[in-house]
């Protein structure tokens, strides 16, 4: 079983930036990236960013590409994100998730309670 805690969210005006954290504990050795999603109300969870722990690689969707960056420690199983130029579209529940195949792909199927985001306009 694997814990995850996210934590950070909250209230902020268009153009502004939050930064948001991620612990995971529990099974998590020989996980291979950890990454960040997020739900708007009435949508499906998206992928928001993820980071490869070999090469520290990361990826990000294009509507958040150039104003969220992903970093992290691998040896603490946490991730943050932090967000910039935020925009009304970007209110949802932000989740951190574990990879445990290397690909991206290979999400587990448990969730935290995710945090919060809300962007006022």
């Amino acid at each position: 079983q694997v814990q995850l805690v996210e934590s950070g969210g909250g209230l902020v005006q268009v153009g502004g930036s939050l930064r948001l954290s991620c612990a995971a504990s529990g099974r998590t050795f020989s996980n291979y990236a950890m990454g960040w999603f997020r739900q708007a109300p009435g949508k499906e969870r998206e992928f928001v960013a993820a980071i490869m722990w070999n090469d520290k690689s990361t990826y990000y969707s294009d509507s958040v590409k150039g104003r969220f960056s992903i970093s992290g420690d691998n040896a603490k199983n946490t991730v943050y994100l932090q967000m910039a130029s935020l925009k009304p579209e970007d209110t949802a529940v932000y989740y951190c998730n574990v990879d445990m195949g290397g690909d991206l792909t290979h999400w587990l199927d448990d969730w935290g309670q995710g945090t919060q985001v809300t962007v006022s306009s």
